[in-house]
């Protein structure tokens, strides 16, 4: 399923490729992400035209809404949102570390009111599988619990062996589903929702072959042993890829690269790595120079709906005056639509008239610089010019002040 195609030994950059049934995946790769089932303000056809090559689903969001009876009624999350190419979705662990306030995390999993309309609703580790079954992606997350920041080191050191257990939980739920099985649910005093209910009948009216990848999430927070000895443990677990979890939650940068360095070399390399919810351009160059494959951010589509595009100097505001009368597209060179086709002035015009085509167009550009980034760095390693193209395109990107930067 995954190819190590390439890799200098005396580095940590890689270049690899994942099967999946959906289609294959160049690492590394960027994963737009889709949280309602549609990547903000582009059609499937875009993401294609794009070179997207991957995209991500957010597991609690759709359960939620539509709901696992109208998704399994249209044939799956592929069908219903007309994407042929490959999805991974995420457990719903982040929007659980959300939903602080709302939720109670027991041994069990978690009891939680949506965010819509206040339901009790639960999720265990063997409903968050059954849930992804019947969505149909191509890659699964384990349900894990992502701590805050900060955090004292006794609690981080709790939710990592819990999030442990839950692991071995989902790993086994995910065998029994594949082989076409019943999944022993816990007994507990925790009332259960209607909607975890439907998950089991959703995958009663499933294919009987499901063929979904699980990753395994590292935690541990800022600590540098829980950290390792989560990364060694999942690793003994064979899962079929591994993130690295925990991170971007409003730790300093510098904190959030060292969670990485200390769970990467304890992972399979024959197995592939996804930093979750990361980051910034500069982050991605230098997160792929640590190791890491597979990356997912909203910053490419949230930041576009305030008016700020991405290019390699740096992020632009263009609600800012100063854009008004430029005749040039966002970025020089670029190929994308918005650039190929409009200036910064009619851009800029769009934004502050609150036209939605202005907020498209920087989507539009936000996402095929991303994409072409993870390009421009795949064929860099292959030509053994990473070192090169991290040292130049780092130094070259400047955070402008009044734009934000972070997801």
């Amino acid at each position: 399923m995954f190819e190590l195609l390439g890799k200098d030994p005396s580095s940590k950059e890689r270049r690899g490729r994942l099967t999946t049934g959906h289609g294959v995946i160049e690492t590394p790769a960027f994963m737009p992400v889709g949280t309602q089932g549609s990547v903000k303000a582009v059609s499937p056809q875009e993401l294609h035209e794009l070179e997207a090559q991957i995209i991500l689903g957010n597991t609690y969001h759709l359960f939620v809404r539509p709901g696992l009876e109208v998704i399994r009624h249209f044939g799956g999350l592929h069908r219903f949102m007309n994407w042929d190419g490959p999805i991974l979705t995420d457990s719903g662990g982040y929007q659980i570390f959300s939903l602080a306030k709302l939720r109670k995390i027991t041994e069990d999993g978690v009891a939680f009111q949506n965010h819509l309309d206040g339901t009790p609703t639960f999720i265990s580790p063997e409903s968050a599988m059954e849930i992804q079954a019947a969505l149909g992606s191509d890659i699964a997350m384990v349900l894990d619990e992502c701590p805050p920041w900060p955090c004292e080191y006794d609690y981080a050191a709790r939710s990592v062996e819990r999030t442990h257990r839950w692991a071995a939980r989902c790993q086994d739920a995910a065998r029994k589903l594949k082989e076409g099985g019943n999944v022993q649910r816990p007994t507990s005093n925790v009332q259960r929702s209607t909607d975890e209910n439907d998950a089991r009948d959703a995958i009663n009216h499933q294919p009987s072959t499901i063929n979904q990848m699980v990753f395994g999430i590292v935690q541990g927070g800022t600590f540098e042993d829980l950290r390792r000895s989560s990364a060694q443990a999942l690793a003994a677990a064979d899962f079929d890829g591994y993130a690295i979890g925990g991170v971007s939650v409003g730790e300093p940068e510098t904190e959030m690269m060292q969670a990485v360095e200390w769970s990467e070399p304890h992972l399979p390399e024959n197995k592939p790595r996804y930093a979750m919810g990361l980051g910034t351009p500069p982050q991605l160059i230098e997160l792929i120079g640590r190791g890491m494959d597979m990356f997912d951010c909203v910053l490419p589509t949230r930041l576009a709906r305030n008016g700020t595009a991405f290019t390699a100097g740096g992020s632009l505001n263009l609600k800012n005056a100063e854009f008004a009368m430029q005749k040039g597209p966002l970025e020089e060179g670029c190929g994308c639509p918005a650039c190929r086709e409009f200036t910064r002035g009619y851009i800029r015009h769009l934004i502050k008239a609150e036209e939605i085509l202005g907020l498209r167009l920087i989507t539009v550009h936000n996402l095929h610089f991303y994409l072409d980034l993870m390009k421009r760095a795949r064929c860099a390693i292959e030509n053994g010019t990473f070192a090169s193209l991290r040292a130049q395109f780092v130094a070259g990107y400047k955070t402008r002040s009044g734009v934000p930067e972070s997801a």
